[in-house]
């Protein structure tokens, strides 16, 4: 039995503890917002928050997670930047497929949690290892920039 902190709740999980998160969120609570790509960590779409931090769910061992806050993005939208992130990816019309998109919400909502006025460098760094294949990059930028100045107007 492994206790993990997900969005907010304490959960007891039946599972072996070197399972991938990924599996353990999706096909054990039900999550499936998180979505697999590469299951080697390399395109983005499985990203979670653990302690804060943009985290590749599909090469995390469960075991990792144990006493460590995970936030996935059925959560995002309880906190101001993870709203601001999504309503400008609304805004922005950003979603093409949307395969990757949970995961680049994911990485954007940690970026501005940690940099309200983020540069291009810093998004372009920020973003590297999240693909999107139908290469809406430009549009994913500027939805970050417009929900850092949606949050700047916030605080005024």
């Amino acid at each position: 039995m492994v206790k993990l902190t997900i969005n907010g709740s304490e959960r007891e999980l039946e599972v072996p503890e070197n399972m991938p998160l990924l599996w353990a969120l999706r096909d054990v609570v039900g999550f499936t917002g998180t979505k697999f790509g590469c299951g080697k960590g390399l395109c983005g779409a499985c990203t979670v928050h653990l302690d804060g931090q943009p985290t590749r769910s599909c090469i995390t061992p469960v075991s990792a997670a144990k006493g460590r806050p995970i936030t996935t993005i059925e959560a995002i939208a309880e906190d101001e930047v993870g709203q601001a992130v999504q309503t400008a990816w609304r805004e922005l019309d950003v979603v093409q497929c949307g395969y990757c998109q949970s995961g680049q919400i994911m990485s954007a909502t940690a970026l501005l949690s940690n940099n309200a006025n983020p540069s291009d460098a810093d998004v372009d760094s920020a973003m590297q290892g999240n693909i999107c294949r139908c290469a809406t990059y430009v549009r994913i930028r500027a939805a970050i920039h417009n929900a850092a100045g949606r949050l700047a107007k916030e605080v005024s």
